[in-house]
């Protein structure tokens, strides 16, 4: 039987261990099992973590094996190739694929019923290869997708304006990576248009402050791993809020990367756009309105994952 308490993380680099501290600390879950192809470094972040528990509330974090996931009803994959700098995340895209050609399948043969959430890069390729080769429904499947990528585009709006981010409504779509784009014409400061609110603020440029924006959100990860490396910490704060809708049943719109049916016109492929998401994965995925222009940014970053997809053998 399916346990909702417990979650597998499979990859303890640094972003596995940062998702693996993040849901330590959520209170969500009585039992972590971490997963990595070098068992001491899993049984190293088990302990460090474990002793950290008397600040924390009671659960069992352990290393573990696949044969440790049966019951599991979450299961998170950031396994593979981290990005260096001067590479893009579609850069990863043959080498990670091999990766989860080994994974995908262990998990596959000793449960079907967890939701499988994909962290690694290029994550909404990533995604679709995860879907292809476990044989799970499309519901349960489903990736991390822009949901960092929007908290950016949040963080760096409250910045320019000077306004607490939680109250920011705005999402960067499309594919997690260079050909995202931001919808901007549905973007909100509490109700209110972000043009207008610009104005009341005395930021009157708006396409200017637009492309700025845009730039820095989508190249921020380059800038982060050209300094220390590799991004870790923002991420683990997104995949926790998916990991947290999905456990508790939340029902929480979230930008994650999932197999299209029709919605803006684009099917057989993962991408990254709002979707309800609750206990068993992707409930609606929604159809924002767009501006033609968006429409026609959308349209071309789904073709960029799609000419990825169609050149792997799935």
């Amino acid at each position: 039987m399916k346990n909702m308490q417990k979650a597998a993380i499979i990859g303890c680099g640094f972003v596995g261990s940062s998702i693996a501290f993040t849901l330590m600390q959520s209170e969500a879950f009585s039992e972590l099992v971490l997963i990595d192809a070098n068992a001491d470094r899993a049984e190293g972040e088990a302990m460090d973590l474990s002793h950290g528990l008397p600040f924390a509330h009671p659960m069992t974090i352990r290393a573990g094996h696949y044969d440790d996931i049966a019951d599991c009803a979450l299961i998170i994959i950031t396994a593979g190739a981290g990005q260096k700098p001067g590479e893009t995340r579609l850069d990863l895209v043959h080498k990670n694929v091999a990766i989860f050609r080994s994974i995908i399948p262990e998990i596959a043969k000793r449960n079907q019923e967890a939701v499988l959430l994909v962290v690694s890069n290029p994550v909404d390729v990533l995604t679709y290869v995860a879907w292809k080769l476990s044989g799970y429904p499309a519901h349960r499947v489903l990736g991390s997708g822009t949901v960092l990528d929007s908290a950016r585009l949040k963080y760096m709006l409250s910045e320019h304006l000077d306004v607490d981010s939680r109250s920011i409504q705005a999402w960067i779509i499309g594919e997690h990576g260079d050909s995202e784009l931001a919808v901007w014409s549905g973007a909100t400061v509490s109700g209110m248009p972000l043009d207008q609110f610009c104005e009341l603020r005395g930021h009157y440029d708006h396409k200017a402050a637009d492309e700025w924006l845009h730039r820095e959100v989508r190249d921020s990860a380059y800038e982060i791993i050209k300094r220390k490396g590799a991004t870790y910490y923002g991420v683990a704060m997104a995949v926790g809020s998916i990991a947290l809708a999905i456990v508790r049943n939340e029902h929480a719109v979230l930008p994650v990367s999932n197999l299209l049916h029709g919605q803006y016109g684009l099917s057989g492929l993962c991408m990254s756009v709002p979707a309800v998401v609750g206990r068993e994965g992707i409930e609606t995925a929604l159809e924002l309105p767009l501006s033609e222009e968006e429409r026609q940014a959308l349209t071309q970053s789904a073709h960029t994952l799609k000419s990825v997809i169609d050149g792997l053998e799935l």
